[in-house]
């Protein structure tokens, strides 16, 4: 039997006081609050590891990357102690026909009781032979790894949508992972990667409950992709003023405008970008003065670059044409200031009659 996470932290010399504060600080990372933290610590305690298996096929390995840089939880402990994380060809020290066993032996031991984390995806044409794992295509492991799995999770855009492998003309027919595998429960965490500790969180939840979070209708957690970056944006003030950088490093850009008309997607891409950040809630790209590629979306790599701009897009979720809005804006503040006028002329008049 599999040892509990609890176990694990014990006999690493941990103390109940310090696993306590990582339930509460795992609750506080998943946004459930501190009434969470016992529920948590009772899951920690009493449920084995969930056995792990971390397949890669077309990517750049960046959600792997991504990940062993979380900081809350630390990946430490989700990877050694919270996860039996059997195979994983990036970190893992077997290679070769061992490391190939490890697979089958999960597979067919853990029948039911495992979830196989996905990143890249599996191209189709040339019955697959454009990424090769062990000597076969990487799509029959896939299959093969999903057969018995309970759940899958796509990490990445990758796996999520297919990403840069599958952007027009796409000659290797990369496939995102649920149009291959139809007969699973998936869960996307798209990004190109995804924000480290968005994906810990998902992880430290699925073992907690024993479920997926709530999912949106693309299948992406809802904690996570419920908002816009536009929404939650510190420069949307000034999106609202139609105050926008108009070229680099302009006036604009130096006083922090919105970067809307320099191609920034943040107005249709759903992530937590602008609220948990990168590098431990240092910052985000937009705060470092560059727009958002909006990689978390469906197609991205499609949908006009990465300098090309929204303008001329409308879509749910875009407020206003960008062109127009500083027009708008100018016309209501022309607007309020007259109107002010009047007030106070008005009432002048009126003063002075009352005197009279």
């Amino acid at each position: 039997m599999l040892e509990t996470f609890y176990d694990v932290m014990r006999r690493q010399g941990i103390s109940r006081r310090s696993f306590l504060k990582f339930c509460s600080l795992t609750a506080a990372s998943l946004g459930l609050g501190p009434s969470f933290a016992p529920t948590i610590a009772q899951a920690m305690e009493t449920k084995p590891r969930l056995p792990v298996l971390w397949l890669h096929g077309l990517e750049c390995t960046c959600c792997s990357e991504s990940f062993i840089r979380s900081a809350h939880p630390l990946v430490k402990d989700v990877v050694l102690s919270m996860l039996s994380l059997d195979y994983d060809d990036t970190i893992m020290a077997s290679a070769g026909g061992a490391a190939e066993a490890i697979v089958t032996e999960i597979v067919e031991k853990y029948k039911g009781n495992y979830i196989l984390a996905v990143e890249g995806n599996p191209p189709l044409n040339e019955d697959g032979m454009f990424c090769i794992i062990g000597g076969k295509p990487f799509v029959e492991q896939l299959r093969y790894a999903a057969s018995n799995a309970k759940a899958i999770v796509s990490w990445g855009s990758c796996a999520s949508w297919g990403c840069v492998q599958a952007a027009r003309p796409n000659p290797t027919r990369a496939t995102p992972v649920h149009q291959v595998i139809t007969d699973k429960p998936i869960i996307k965490v798209p990004g190109c990667p995804p924000i480290a500790e968005v994906m810990t969180a998902v992880i430290t939840y699925i073992l907690t409950f024993e479920k997926f979070p709530e999912l949106d209708r693309q299948g992406r957690p809802k904690m996570f992709y419920s908002q816009r970056i536009h929404d939650k944006c510190y420069r949307r003030p000034h999106f609202d003023a139609g105050q926008f950088v108009e070229s680099w490093d302009d006036e604009g850009a130096r006083k922090g405008y919105c970067l809307y008309k320099m191609g920034c997607k943040g107005p249709t891409t759903y992530n937590a970008c602008s609220t948990v950040r990168w590098n431990g809630g240092l910052s985000f790209p937009i705060q470092s003065g560059h727009g958002c590629i909006g990689c978390s979306e469906d197609g991205f790599w499609d949908k006009g670059g990465f300098y090309d701009r929204l303008t001329d897009i409308h879509q749910f979720g875009i407020e206003a044409n960008a062109d127009e809005l500083g027009k708008v804006a100018v016309g209501v503040v022309g607007t309020a200031v007259a109107a002010h006028a009047a007030v106070t002329a008005l009432k002048r008049a009126r003063d002075a009659g009352d005197k009279s």
